[in-house]
């Protein structure tokens, strides 16, 4: 069956995939740039952007930009015939390998994604943290390598502005080590997206924690709790 007729899988072929990962791919220049897990007839509706849930983000955004030009999404089941725990395995894999994505949320065991082996080794050698403050983790695991820590860290998130406001310190982490504190004196909207589609995110502005609360945190563990499999998103709260 040619892809661009096929809305659905056939009888009985969905529950032969089981689980299985997928790649969303723009058919303008072959760019994979989105990686997600599903069952069923989840491909076909997140190709169409027909997934109940989902905000006016970049992954919408080029997925209309597609269909305005007169393409349909391409798509490629890359991995299939899984339980549920081997695809998030699978779909973090593929979300470290392919640059540029989409993707909101890193994959499920992000903690235990790429990364050098020195860099293995300091991270499970590292002092496990106590947090003693209302403590905001982010997770710049994909932003830090692009820019500043500082702006790696500050903006831009889907979150709680009010509930964020609450931290006493920020925390940047990436594959599970505390790499800096932060205070945060303010938060702001940030306008995403483009002309065509915006949305809005949140940052803040702010400033290095003091040097007693760096020394309490910094180059130290997330602690396990924190680092569940399956807590895919990149903001985390030790508070309510």
């Amino acid at each position: 069956m040619a892809e661009q007729v096929l809305q659905r899988f056939p009888p009985g072929v969905a529950d032969k995939l089981r689980s299985y990962v997928y790649r969303l791919i723009d058919p303008r220049n072959g760019e994979t740039f989105y990686v997600g897990k599903g069952i069923g007839d989840r491909v076909f509706a997140h190709a169409k952007a027909d997934i109940q849930g989902d905000d006016l983000g970049e992954k919408l955004g080029r997925i209309r930009e597609i269909r305005l030009a007169g393409f349909e999404v391409s798509h490629v089941i890359h991995r299939h015939g899984m339980d549920n725990r081997t695809a998030s395995e699978v779909e973090a894999a593929l979300i470290d390998a392919y640059s540029g994505l989409t993707n909101e949320t890193l994959g499920s065991g992000s903690d235990v994604g790429a990364a050098h082996a020195l860099e293995i080794v300091r991270r499970y050698k590292a002092e496990i943290a106590e947090f003693v403050h209302r403590v905001l983790l982010i997770n710049v695991n994909r932003s830090a390598a692009t820019t500043s820590l500082y702006e790696a860290t500050r903006q831009s998130w889907r979150l709680n502005p009010t509930r964020a406001a609450r931290a006493e310190v920020i925390l940047a982490n990436r594959h599970g080590i505390i790499l800096e504190a932060f205070v945060g004196d303010n938060w702001f909207e940030v306008e995403a997206g483009s002309a065509q589609r915006k949305f809005t995110r949140y940052g803040f502005t702010g400033r290095l924690a003091p040097e007693p609360i760096r020394r309490m945190y910094v180059q130290k563990q997330v602690p396990p709790s924190f680092r569940k499999r399956g807590a895919v998103g990149p903001i985390k709260y030790n508070y309510l």
